[in-house]
């Protein structure tokens, strides 16, 4: 494991693959952690790519210390590229790091060759759907309760964090954990808990900065060419939702729908994701002539 230290933080990574090839960094969601994009991260550095997965603010062992605003999120992926010396790089984001390349994508636009999300779309489209969709406000349940902060803070890490067993259990029915993994997701979550959870309080308070912050990311078209993938199976998001969100982008835009996967897209298939993420930056990414 490397650590970075940038202006906003330190922020530890895993890293793989030729520190010369083009970046991509790979944001994990929640519940979960760098860790689970190990062997995203192998496939990729196997077919000639550098292949980065920072673990968020909030998340063990990087800084823990907000804010936890979508546009900060971004602002430290900046700071890490920055970092890691690449001007430009690819972005591979999972669930709320899905969140983070879209807002970094339209807020940064200079700065990323390609887009790669999985299970999350757009975050307009998806609150579009979310006010409409019954079904979808009744897999959301989880964001209203993290509001109640009094409640949420005692509950979610109640019996070792067995609330993130319950999520993996409901989000991907079919997804068989190996021992071990999902008490490392913890381990990440535990120490700046409740970070983890600030992110979705932060989606809405302050009310007029919340409302600032989503205008802004409505105002703002993506140019990077993007593929979205989403599991069939998703208990936490719809394949569905999100149908509309091909106006908020300006360039290649790609959505496809995974059967038998549900929401863990990388945990699930680990192999597909890398080779469905690696040739899509590689079709929308010049690299050097030596490298092809």
């Amino acid at each position: 494991m490397n650590v970075v230290s940038t202006q906003r933080g330190r922020f530890a990574l895993l890293a793989e693959g030729d520190p010369g090839a083009p970046l991509s960094l790979f944001l994990h969601g929640f519940p979960d952690s760098a860790d689970a994009f190990r062997p995203v991260l192998a496939a990729a550095a196997a077919r000639g790519h550098r292949a980065v997965a920072p673990f968020l603010r909030g998340y063990a062992p990087s800084t823990l210390e907000g804010p936890y605003d979508a546009e900060a999120l971004a602002d430290d992926v900046v700071a890490i590229a920055d970092a890691l010396g690449a001007p430009r790089f690819s972005l591979v984001g999972h669930d709320w790091g899905a969140v983070v390349s879209y807002v970094l994508a339209g807020r940064h636009p200079a700065r990323v060759s390609s887009l790669v999300t999985l299970s999350v779309p757009h975050p307009i489209a998806f609150l579009e759907d979310l006010v409409r969709a019954p079904a979808q406000l009744r897999r959301s349940w989880y964001m209203a309760f993290f509001q109640l902060r009094g409640v949420a803070d005692r509950a979610v890490p109640r019996d070792g964090f067995a609330f993130v067993d319950r999520l993996f259990r409901a989000w991907s029915p079919g997804l068989r954990v190996e021992p071990g993994a999902l008490e490392r997701v913890k381990a990440a979550i535990a120490p700046g808990f409740p970070a983890a959870i600030e992110y979705y309080r932060a989606l809405l308070w302050p009310p007029g900065g919340a409302l600032a912050r989503a205008r802004a990311v409505a105002s703002r078209p993506i140019h990077a060419p993007t593929l979205h993938l989403t599991g069939a199976d998703d208990g936490c998001i719809g394949p569905g939702v999100g149908r509309a969100q091909r106006r908020f982008f300006r360039g290649a835009f790609v959505s496809e729908v995974l059967p038998g996967v549900g929401h863990f897209v990388h945990w699930e298939r680990p192999e597909l994701i890398a080779e469905r993420a690696v040739a899509w930056i590689d079709e929308h990414v010049a690299r050097p002539r030596h490298e092809r």
